[in-house]
């Protein structure tokens, strides 16, 4: 391989991984990693204590035998058994994390960029929003490709 080629495509992966979208996705990976060990200290801390108020403090305990006799765990079970009890841990991890994430990070952040649009619009004077439907657009798009092309066409 060539040293041009060799250093084309160094720069090429090089500016690949400058790009902004690349950089946000990797930050995302990392705080959701660490957010995850949050989410699974409240489900552990706080859920599992309140399920086992009612039953048992293991989610993963609960399940339904569908075909009998449901002996054992593991390779040596028998039976058909449904592990309900962890599709709830998961689904109420889930709906936990989604919450958290809504409201401490999702909904500020909108807060704040609407704040930051109406400053910017407040700074330029621009106080009048101008609504145009896509259709509007579409509509003025097509008639002035029409126009271009000339009067040999007809308009619907």
């Amino acid at each position: 391989m060539s040293e041009k080629k060799q250093s084309g495509v160094w720069e090429g992966f090089k500016a690949f991984l400058m790009r902004g979208n690349v950089v946000d996705l990797a930050v995302a990976v990392v705080i959701g990693a660490a957010f995850t060990n949050i989410v699974n200290s409240v489900v552990k801390g706080l859920v599992n204590p309140l399920v086992g108020a009612i039953g048992t403090k293991n989610l993963d305990s609960y399940s339904a035998c569908i075909k009998s006799p449901c002996a054992g765990s593991g390779d040596n079970a028998t039976g058909i058994r449904l592990l309900w009890g962890s599709v709830l841990g998961a689904t109420l991890s889930f709906v936990i994390t989604a919450t958290v994430v809504y409201f401490l990070m999702v909904l500020p952040m909108a807060k704040y960029l609407a704040l930051q649009t109406a400053r910017q619009r407040a700074k330029e004077g621009t106080h009048e929003v101008i609504e145009v439907t896509e259709l509007e657009v579409l509509k003025e798009i097509r008639d002035a490709l029409v126009a271009r092309r000339g009067s040999g066409h007809n308009q619907d």
